[in-house]
């Protein structure tokens, strides 16, 4: 974040007699919340890659130098490492997602007087609606997260005459997982629109070259907002830039 921010001018325009005391989490704590989810996402990865080098076969046959072998039944075939893995890679993207909203509503909000912006950054707030539908929909998407990120692998129903008594319903948390990896793209697209129209309230002021770049990125297929106009074209693109 440092680094992204690095060469700024923003903080110190309001070095002095800024009367906020703190930030919202949504900002001071953004680090910590991504780096927790961070820290999940990298730990499902890992099992994920444990296992797609691992033996899943039943039943697995072994044979020695002589020819001779043995049958073994066994359980290497069980979902269970992945349905976890994924289950609470679908807790970790609620998190991104939902700090994501967040920021998001803080600035369409209007609610920080110190911050250069107009309510829902429309033009002409109270006649245009400006951007204000698009936290309407990362407020969806999250809605739809949190339901997602029930796990899939705590319910159980035995099978096959009660042989397969304690399953992994690891595929319905696969299907939950990459529906909820579209909806975080859908929340993070929505700040990346929100903020780049956001910063050039800010003009002259220039952020970090980080900041800047994505900014440059986003403005290179997304026009300004200059009067009410239909975001989800804008989305569209900055979607694709993400995937």
């Amino acid at each position: 974040m440092r680094g992204l921010l690095a060469g700024s001018n923003i903080p110190a325009s309001h070095k002095d007699n800024d009367p906020r005391v703190q930030d919202p989490y949504g900002l001071r704590c953004a680090a910590q919340v991504i780096g927790a989810a961070f820290d999940q996402l990298d730990s499902a990865r890992l099992v994920v890659e444990r296992e797609l080098g691992a033996v899943t076969d039943n039943p697995l046959v072994f044979v020695d130098d002589s020819g001779a072998f043995d049958i073994v039944s066994g359980g290497n075939f069980h979902g269970m490492p992945l349905a976890l893995a994924m289950d609470q890679a679908k807790i970790a993207l609620c998190h991104i997602a939902g700090i994501s909203e967040r920021r998001t509503f803080w600035v369409l909000s209007g609610h920080d007087k110190v911050n250069r912006v107009k309510p829902h950054l429309a033009t002409s707030p109270g006649l245009e609606s400006g951007l204000m539908i698009t936290q309407y929909t990362a407020a969806a998407c999250c809605n739809e997260l949190q339901s997602l990120a029930h796990p899939a692998s705590v319910g159980n129903v035995s099978t096959c005459g009660g042989i397969e008594d304690y399953n992994s319903f690891g595929p319905t948390s696969a299907t939950q997982l990459a529906r909820s990896v579209e909806l975080c793209r859908n929340v993070i697209a929505i700040e990346l629109y929100v903020m780049t129209q956001a910063l050039e309230a800010q003009r002259p002021l220039r952020s970090g070259a980080g900041v800047e770049a994505m900014h440059a990125l986003v403005r290179a297929r997304v026009k300004p907002l200059s009067g009410d106009r239909s975001p989800a074209p804008d989305l569209a693109a900055i979607i694709e830039l993400i995937a």
